[in-house]
């Protein structure tokens, strides 16, 4: 059934990146996020892969949002917060903003959806998250997430 569902948006994701149909700014925001959320290549059960041994590149107007969320990681760590509801929900933010903002395409595109799903599917975790313990283990995997970014893009 999951997997039902994850093609059926798969399939809107698909049609939603090249519909150029008007759609208030807040559904807009709303279909992007879920529709990228979702959004997979039949190749992106695999892991992120380098290009020809270089990172790939990222657009420019994308990387200020992922440097922001990570920074907001960052802080939430060093500054020993609690509020994971309130970082899940700046995050966010940040990722619908990203989301927004791509216009990649291609295999650069492809590879980063493979880091931006799981990434996606981690915030969403620490929104539905209630136990704070469990909350700082999604925290420390969203720093890896951020870190893992770093691995394959520039």
């Amino acid at each position: 059934m999951k997997k039902t569902i994850l093609l059926g948006i798969s399939v809107m994701l698909f049609w939603s990146c090249n519909n150029t149909g008007k759609t208030t700014p807040s559904e807009e925001t709303e279909v992007q996020t879920e529709n990228h959320a979702t959004h997979q290549h039949a190749e992106s059960a695999d892991a992120v892969e380098l290009d020809n041994g270089e990172k790939w590149l990222v657009n420019e107007e994308m990387k200020p949002f992922v440097l922001k969320g990570e920074e907001l990681v960052s802080t939430y760590i060093q500054d020993n917060q609690t509020d994971f509801k309130a970082l899940a929900e700046q995050l966010k933010d940040q990722n619908t903003q990203l989301i927004k903002s791509c216009t990649m395409t291609g295999k650069s595109h492809d590879e980063l959806h493979k880091w931006l799903h799981p990434h996606l599917e981690i915030v969403k975790t620490l929104e539905n998250e209630t136990d704070a313990t469990k909350a700082n283990e999604v925290v420390a995997q969203l720093q890896h997430s951020y870190k893992e970014y770093h691995e394959y893009f520039q």
